[in-house]
């Protein structure tokens, strides 16, 4: 039996149970050196991009010293960007170590994922660290600050970014948005029937 015809007759099944998974996920990060943000309310920010438009160029620092831009995987790989508020809360805390255990998922669709936060390099590369390291990028989009996020319309008047995610196709036009509430993770689901639609 072929990779791709067992990843097609078991991909239903997954999709039942990955966000079960990624729920249980837990950061390995003690609870007492997590900032607790109490519950936050829905701001101001508006997006500024829809399904079908290109998605905006960026070059952004990386936690390993090095640099992503979206052009890197043109005609190479789609390309998710996952988006969290601010390192050291719970949420975003659990959010990025629950991707580790579906890195199959990403590498059978060809996409890539990119984790992004408006925090500077140092707070970044510390929080990574300390939750026991991920196996994606980490990109730093402080300076100028939440140029990104700002031009995808997600960055709030408190200089956070919106919990969400995109999915970019290999020709750079956006297929899938999750503005989420800031408060939860994102239902993993959705996203990977919209990688898959793209392999």
């Amino acid at each position: 039996m072929t990779r791709s015809l067992l990843a097609y007759l078991i991909l239903p099944v997954l999709l039942a149970i990955v966000p079960a998974l990624v729920l249980a996920q837990e950061t390995s990060i003690p609870k007492e050196r997590i900032y607790q943000t109490g519950q936050l309310k829905p701001l101001d920010s508006v997006l500024k991009v829809k399904i079908g438009d290109p998605a905006p160029d960026f070059s952004l620092p990386t936690i390993d010293g090095g640099r992503v831009a979206l052009s890197d995987f043109r005609g190479k790989k789609n390309v998710v960007l996952s988006f969290v508020p601010a390192a050291w809360t719970p949420v975003c805390s659990g959010q990025w170590p629950g991707y580790n255990i579906v890195q199959d998922m990403f590498e059978e669709t060809q996409t890539a994922l990119i984790g992004v936060s408006v925090d500077n390099v140092p707070t970044l590369h510390a929080w990574v660290q300390e939750m026991g390291g991920v196996w994606f990028p980490v990109a730093s989009d402080f300076y100028p600050h939440g140029r990104l996020a700002e031009a995808l319309g997600i960055l709030r008047s408190t200089g956070e970014a919106e919990r969400s995610l995109f999915l970019i196709d290999k020709h750079g036009i956006i297929r899938y948005i999750d503005v989420h509430d800031i408060n939860s993770r994102p239902d993993l689901g959705p996203l990977i029937k919209a990688m898959q639609a793209l392999k």
